[in-house]
């Protein structure tokens, strides 16, 4: 039985996890909505990205480790203020950076640890109105390599690169069948991905499955990263 930290899952990804792991294993939420698993297996605690991390609620070692905050502003270049990029790296990147430093010794504790994070479809493939998303997951791809080298060989740390998923987050590109028709047709496989699926990658990565795979970004994209149709 492992011990998993889940950063964000209170809803779509992690919220679907969370579910697929609580029976078998120790899973610790950090939620905005921690009373979202009472009566469950599961503990959870309330997560405030803007103040210090305190990982005393926590098991003296972590098995896996999973970032899920993310941001989706998509808007013209020309209209993003400085402030839009401030805004989604602080989210993206410097609030996993935070949280991750504070419960490192915990996962260096752990005989085999596994870290996942999240980057987009929209690092690999330039993509309009991406441009902040785009630069903050970009770097989230260049920690994912950097730490895999700098953790190696006891921390395997790989990214999952989605293309768009039907979760809360990106409920509002998705709220009219018509929406949801040019979404479905913009992927090869003419569907979308949902979060149950995502969340199947995401417990391969955990496990002794995966035990050969470190530094990876990880598409999940229905193909539209690397197959053309048309």
């Amino acid at each position: 039985m492992k011990n998993i930290l889940l950063i964000g899952g209170s809803s779509g990804i992690g919220y679907e996890l969370s579910k697929k792991l609580e029976n078998d294993h120790n899973v610790f939420v950090s939620t905005r909505n921690p009373d979202k698993f009472s009566g469950s297996n599961i503990t959870s605690k309330k997560l405030d990205l803007d103040e210090d991390y305190n990982a005393d609620w926590l098991p003296e070692n972590l098995d896996g480790f999973i970032y899920l905050p993310g941001t989706i502003n998509l808007r013209p270049f020309k209209g993003l203020k400085p402030s839009t990029f401030i805004d989604d790296f602080n989210i993206n990147i410097l609030g996993c950076v935070k949280i991750l430093q504070a419960v490192l010794p915990r996962l260096q504790s752990s005989e085999s640890a596994s870290v996942v994070f999240f980057s987009s479809v929209a690092v690999k493939l330039g993509m309009p109105f991406h441009s902040s998303v785009s630069a903050s997951k970009g770097a989230i791809e260049g920690l994912t390599r950097s730490l895999a080298a700098e953790f190696a060989p006891k921390i395997r740390v790989n990214a999952i690169a989605p293309s768009i998923l039907n979760t809360p987050m990106s409920e509002k590109f998705l709220n009219s069948e018509t929406k949801i028709e040019n979404a479905r047709n913009r992927h090869p496989l003419k569907e979308i991905g949902s979060a149950k699926d995502i969340a199947e990658i995401v417990k391969f990565l955990l496990f002794d499955e995966s035990k050969w795979m470190t530094g990876q970004i990880i598409p999940f994209d229905g193909g539209m990263s690397s197959v053309k149709t048309n």
